[in-house]
């Protein structure tokens, strides 16, 4: 991988620019320093790592610290509502990989705090670091493509997400494509599924784009035609387009010819090899998400080989697919935030019994109505523990698909509950209380 100072789109080899004010300078520095001891009173009390206090309170010091952060580094950015935080690791893996001992070159938002402030905090703490590869909330990829020039953007999918927040996924589409559209030749090589029409339109503006086809299953949220608001028809489904080929048949819109291609647990790659990926976290998702992350660490200057071989190394990004022992049981937790990450979580279950745990505070989404599009009939001939304090809301929907349950909005009591049962027992929880579990089990 070449340098900072050897790729003419990477500014100051990581450096905070040289053109700051020193009055800049110094709220830059009061920032970190005051960001770093939130953090250190943070883990002290056991609230967390400290990486989003640190990130507020820098940024409440320093209000352009994102900006100020981002340039003069070369920056993947990976974005989508599911695979954002397990695709940032893998391709962080495979450009580490690739590094080896210059590893100290990459900082990467590992803890998922994604918004500027998460961002902000990570790239504090690496100043001398010139390649970042950085997990990036929706809403902040048109500031990111502003500020951080990003050599690399990789467009994952689009589906429903926190309903109170992002119910209409059109606008932060619109917000990509103008993005793109004003960075113009100066913008980042995209990295796009070519499976998702809302991705593809938003893409579209793109000085470049590399397509991914991952073989998505899941379209319930992709319906209507993002350029004129048409019915989408998809083609006879085969072995290599499962929901088969979507295309507008009212504008020029369809989905166009992949790079690279899902074949199973393989990925198809630009010359026609199909490689095996031999991933240590379990999914048909995450060999979608590892198929973007190929094709990104490519465009970064990372061999295939040693991409595949940094795959290896990510067995539970940011507690993902970790098996957790709490209170000397053991859970394999599995972390779903929307429909489509329940269609997708769901058929990994592997016990008899399972616990799954619901919230609906904002990292949630206050909505829960989405329960309702999850096929939990699924579910059928298992025992299944609601919890949560939106647990009845679950109860309600598992006999309607009459799938045995049992209810106990007590996280802790939950746990109990399926403690009887053969371990680890597969728990799937929203946000909220999956990073409740993380600090029980001392992951966090």
């Amino acid at each position: 991988m070449k340098r900072a100072a050897e790729n003419p789109r990477s500014g100051q080899n990581g450096r905070v620019r040289a053109d700051l004010s020193p009055f800049d300078r110094v709220r830059l520095g009061i920032g970190v320093a005051l960001g770093d001891s939130a953090a250190w009173v943070s883990r002290r009390l056991g609230k967390g790592s400290g990486a989003s206090i640190r990130g507020q309170v820098l940024t409440r010091v320093q209000p352009k610290a994102f900006q100020l952060l981002v340039a003069g580094r070369r920056i993947a950015s990976v974005t989508g509502t599911n695979g954002k935080t397990t695709s940032t690791h893998l391709l962080a893996a495979a450009v580490r990989e690739h590094l080896g001992a210059d590893a100290a070159r990459l900082v990467t938002n590992a803890d998922g705090a994604n918004l500027h402030y998460g961002i902000a905090s990570a790239l504090a703490k690496a100043p001398k670091a010139d390649v970042a590869i950085l997990e990036t909330d929706e809403r902040v990829v048109a500031d990111m493509i502003a500020h951080g020039r990003p050599e690399v953007l990789v467009l994952l999918n689009f589906s429903r997400d926190q309903l109170d927040r992002n119910h209409e996924i059109k606008f932060l589409g619109r917000a990509w494509r103008q993005a793109l559209e004003k960075a113009g030749a100066d913008g980042p090589v995209v990295i796009a599924n070519s499976d998702d029409p809302l991705v593809t339109w938003a893409a579209g503006a793109a000085r470049r784009v590399v397509w991914v086809d991952t073989a998505t299953t899941w379209m319930a949220d992709a319906a209507l035609c993002p350029a004129c608001g048409s019915l989408l028809t998809r083609d006879n489904p085969g072995p290599d387009a499962p929901t088969g080929r979507w295309d507008c048949p009212g504008c020029e819109l369809t989905e166009p010819e992949a790079d690279y291609v899902v074949r199973g647990q393989g990925v198809q790659l630009p010359d026609g090899r199909v490689v095996e990926l031999k991933l240590n976290v379990p999914g048909k998702f995450n060999v979608s998400n590892a198929a973007m992350a190929l094709a990104a660490a490519s465009e970064m200057g990372v061999p295939t080989e040693a991409a595949l071989t940094g795959f290896k190394t990510v067995r539970s990004p940011a507690g993902r697919f970790s098996i957790a022992t709490i209170d000397g049981n053991q859970f394999r937790l599995v972390l779903s935030k929307n429909p489509a990450g329940w269609a997708e979580s769901l058929p990994l279950l592997e016990t008899s019994t399972v616990v799954l745990a619901i919230d609906s505070v904002a990292a949630d989404g206050k909505d829960v109505s989405w329960l309702w599009d999850v096929e939990f009939e699924q579910l059928r001939g298992k025992k299944v523990i609601c919890t949560g304090p939106r647990a009845f809301d679950l109860a309600v929907r598992l006999a309607y698909a009459e799938v045995d349950h049992e209810i106990s909005t007590d996280l802790v009591d939950a746990l109990r509950l399926a403690s009887v049962a053969p371990q680890p027992v597969d728990l799937i929880a929203t946000y909220t209380p999956f990073q409740k579990l993380l600090k029980m089990a001392g992951l966090r």
